[in-house]
């Protein structure tokens, strides 16, 4: 009885780890070189599609089919080199470039900004002198967002006569692709405070490349239950923020490499164990493009909406925060109190905590079409710091959160 019970534990454990396993290969796959960040100027995004599309073949799934669709995009792909008072600042490290700025060549007068005793006039009249003429001018992110509309004149080509913006962020510098559809009339370069502390001129060599109607595709696969009237959604985006430059790309491993690898081995997992009703597993692109993807989908829908029991999106859970951030949609919230009842019994995690639904990820979109959901995110562990960074690898993802967070989502469709 003991040496049954012995290999009984022996072929549990062995069935955990290879769901780890399999975990950890995806993850280690899409962070990989190979594509590039999962960015659009180098077609790293579409690799990444394609490399999941036979993910989801190998797991066993009924179906698999591509959506395609479009966007417009700006991107950094080619020359990234920036001098602050004669010294080489590093892309990705010391400085990065706002989604919506052109690329940008020239040396520039900097103008600091007095935050300390802030006046917009001021401001503007000392621009307006001839020493200032064609500068760039450099203040800290936060203070220009809160007197947004002094700072967004200095955007646009008729506003006034600097050349452009400089704003400063902590260590690790970030970049983003959110608004990235668009291009504004002047350069605007994140960079560390300390890299432009007291700087007097500074020297750019940027190249950016606007990509119009830029073609995408979300991964659609489906395993068909007993019953196909009502159906279970596990999404999950797998495309980054590509490159800064020539020779760097933001890998991405815990965003969002760690919620398609998630989806994947959920997939694999119900293909052997055949769910009660039909389960569709939605990777999609464009989601760090704001929401493209997702939103393209819902727009045309390969299912009538109407069916879905309940919608999980898994975003950055490459994390190790012992309590795990989620969002529900209001139709979500009837079905909450099961979550925490089979987290409280089960001990997954600590705690759930329940912020306000916002528009971060891509189960958004389904929330205000009234669509029963949750959104499941890791954030503020050890991981959380390299957000949106070069150092977002995986070197530094963690995978703490991956089991419980696939048994928290089992043991609720198993009780739902």
């Amino acid at each position: 009885m003991k040496k049954l019970l012995l290999i009984m534990l022996a072929v549990c454990v062995q069935a955990g780890a290879q769901d780890m396993a399999h975990y950890k290969r995806v993850v280690k796959e899409l962070a990989s070189a190979k594509y590039q960040g999962r960015g659009y100027a180098k077609g790293g995004a579409n690799k990444a599609g394609k490399f999941l599309e036979k993910e989801y073949k190998k797991a066993g799934v009924d179906e698999v089919t591509l959506q395609p669709f479009t966007l417009d995009i700006q991107t950094f792909a080619g020359k990234m080199e920036m001098w602050a008072d004669g010294k080489t600042l590093r892309p990705g490290v010391d400085f990065s470039m706002r989604e919506y700025s052109p690329g940008v060549k020239g040396e520039f007068p900097v103008y600091h900004v007095d935050t300390l005793h802030f006046d917009a006039d001021k401001m503007f009249a000392d621009l307006a002198k001839p020493e200032y003429k064609n500068c760039l001018v450099a203040c800290e992110f936060w203070f220009t967002y809160k007197h947004r509309e002094a700072f967004s004149r200095l955007q646009t080509a008729g506003g006034c006569t600097n050349a452009g913006l400089i704003y400063t962020w902590p260590a690790p510098i970030k970049f983003f692709k959110a608004y990235g559809h668009r291009v504004v009339d002047k350069p605007i370069v994140w960079v560390t405070p300390e890299a432009i502390e007291g700087v007097q001129r500074v020297k750019l060599n940027v190249d950016a490349k606007f990509l119009k109607d830029y073609e995408c595709f979300n991964v659609i696969s489906k395993i068909e239950g007993e019953r196909h009237d009502s159906c279970y959604v596990f999404t999950a985006h797998y495309d980054h923020l590509g490159n800064l430059g020539k020779k760097i790309f933001y890998a991405g491993a815990n965003d969002n490499a760690s919620g398609s690898a998630t989806i994947v081995t959920l997939a694999a997992y119900y293909a052997k164990h055949r769910p009660k009703f039909d389960m569709y597993f939605l990777a999609f692109s464009g989601e760090d493009a704001n929401l493209r993807g997702s939103t393209y989908f819902v727009e045309h829908p390969t299912f009538p909406l109407e069916k879905i029991k309940y919608l999980f999106n898994i975003d950055m859970i490459g994390d190790n925060n012992p309590v795990e951030y989620c969002e529900v949609s209001d139709e979500g919230m009837k079905a909450f109190p099961l979550f925490e009842k089979i987290n409280a019994e089960k001990r997954h995690f600590k705690s759930l905590h329940r912020g306000d639904l916002a528009a971060n990820s891509d189960h958004y979109v389904f929330a205000v079409r009234h669509v029963p959901c949750i959104f499941l995110e890791n954030e503020k562990g050890d991981a959380f710091q390299y957000y949106h960074t070069i150092y977002d690898n995986w070197e530094h993802v963690v995978t703490d959160s991956y089991e419980p967070t696939f048994r928290l989502v089992r043991d609720f469709i198993e009780q739902h």
